[in-house]
């Protein structure tokens, strides 16, 4: 597990908002083709960290590096190219509710005009048989539940067949046997697509599925990073307290 292996970087990343600090100094690497869950606790700087990977927001200090190119002080025009790696799934999943499925689906191909109607049909097809929406392709979002929702934003970012995909809180808002739909898709599209995978979540059930890797953040910082069998036996009373889902000790 070496930079040469990583393909993002993030070193002595802080933010804050109105003086009060969100990050404080965060430490990790993702590496190529690896499935990282980031845990923590509301309020523990998750989501922030995932807008700092893909350049939504500008940092304090510190930086993110992708793919070997740091791009903590890039222009919006000059964050275009790892823009058309990564793909991020919104915890909303922000779909356009004007737009049918496939419409909604086909739109990040449409949007970089590379390839052709016919061609484009086949891709958006492809991809929501991938996550099991097949026949859903005239269906406008307020047609749909929140599960197939949540699967049509998947397939929406996984159509261009990016490099990575950060997942906001991916199972949040659905049941339990939805969540573990959306986990099962999740490992599905990682293992046929080759992608690197980076998801923010607090839900442990989503964690055992898919997570290779863990970081855990707590109050703007990184308690740990590691296997989750190295979680599970770690020295960090907080982290083995958060997994085993008990209640808060502010001993811990």
């Amino acid at each position: 597990m070496t930079s040469e292996s990583a393909l993002f970087k993030v070193t002595g990343l802080r933010k804050s908002y109105d003086g009060h600090a969100v990050l404080d100094g965060v430490d990790f690497e993702v590496l190529r083709g690896e499935s990282l869950v980031i845990l923590g606790r509301s309020g523990s700087g998750k989501s922030v960290t995932l807008r700092q990977l893909i350049g939504l927001e500008p940092c304090d200090s510190g930086s993110v590096t992708f793919d070997g190119e740091e791009i903590t002080r890039l222009s919006e025009k000059a964050l275009q190219p790892m823009r058309r790696r990564v793909s991020m799934l919104f915890q909303s999943g922000a779909l356009f509710d004007s737009l049918n499925v496939f419409d909604n689906v086909a739109y990040p191909l449409r949007e970089r005009g590379e390839i052709g109607e016919d061609e484009l049909a086949g891709k958006v097809r492809d991809t929501l048989a991938l996550v099991q929406l097949e026949g859903a392709d005239d269906k406008l979002p307020s047609e749909l539940s929140g599960g197939m929702r949540k699967r049509a934003a998947l397939a929406r970012s996984l159509v261009v067949q990016p490099e990575a995909v950060l997942f906001d809180e991916p199972t949040t808002g659905l049941d339990p046997m939805t969540a573990a739909t959306i986990g099962a898709l999740i490992v599905r599209a990682r293992e046929k697509l080759g992608m690197t995978s980076v998801i923010v979540s607090h839900d442990l059930a989503l964690l055992r599925r898919v997570a290779e890797r863990v970081a855990f953040l707590e109050a703007g910082k990184l308690r740990f990073v590691g296997t989750l069998e190295e979680a599970e036996s770690s020295d960090d009373r907080l982290l083995r307290r958060f997994l085993a889902g008990e209640e808060e000790d502010d001993a811990a």
